[in-house]
């Protein structure tokens, strides 16, 4: 649609953390060379358009969360339906693992994650067994991480999975989006035409 209402000298640059993402992006966009395609955090945008020399930004559109192609695919980790690696991270060539993070910090961090990126009602409760299963065996797949938690929540909420706040808190997490977001917005203002 931004293509469309974009003239000949026009360019849209998109930044994505998800080299899946950059992959199809350029595939989808190879004939256009009016698109420049980045594997980038928003964060870096302007290092982005320093990089293409580009005098400004006239509109910024942020595709924020997680997409359906990360959750339809198992392996990618941000799934508590589908069995995989507990990974959720955007970019799998940095960073740490959700599993990795999840067997090294203190059941207060985990608190903290949870009740402030996921609203966890439960989160104390759902942190103390996080801490005492990962004691027991390597909590390393999104099936064991939904397991738990659905076992810690005293009550489950009808038409909603129990780990729903958990994985989003933990991806949150990993992928430091609120972080992101903020560097990103407070470059955009200083970016724009």
């Amino acid at each position: 649609a931004i293509l469309s209402a974009l003239g000949p000298e026009g360019v849209l640059l998109t930044l994505d953390s998800d080299l899946d993402a950059v992959r199809h992006a350029k595939k989808t966009f190879a004939n256009d060379s009016r698109v420049i395609v980045e594997h980038s955090a928003f964060s870096k945008i302007k290092k982005i358009v320093e990089k293409h020399n580009l005098t400004g930004l006239d509109g910024v559109l942020l595709d924020l969360g997680v997409s359906s192609p990360q959750l339809d695919n198992a392996e990618r980790g941000f799934s508590f339906r589908l069995d995989g690696p507990l990974d959720m991270r955007m970019d799998r060539t940095a960073g740490k693992t959700a599993a990795d993070w999840l067997q090294k910090a203190s059941q207060k961090e985990i608190e903290e994650v949870l009740k402030n990126y996921g609203e966890e009602r439960y989160f104390r409760r759902i942190a103390r067994a996080l801490v005492t299963e990962r004691d027991k065996y390597e909590l390393d797949s999104t099936g064991d991480l939904a397991e738990v938690v659905k076992k810690a929540i005293p009550t489950l909420e009808k038409n909603k999975h129990p780990a729903t706040r958990v994985f989003q808190a933990i991806r949150i997490h990993i992928n430091r989006e609120l972080d992101e977001l903020t560097q990103c917005l407070q470059q955009i203002i200083g970016l724009m035409n």
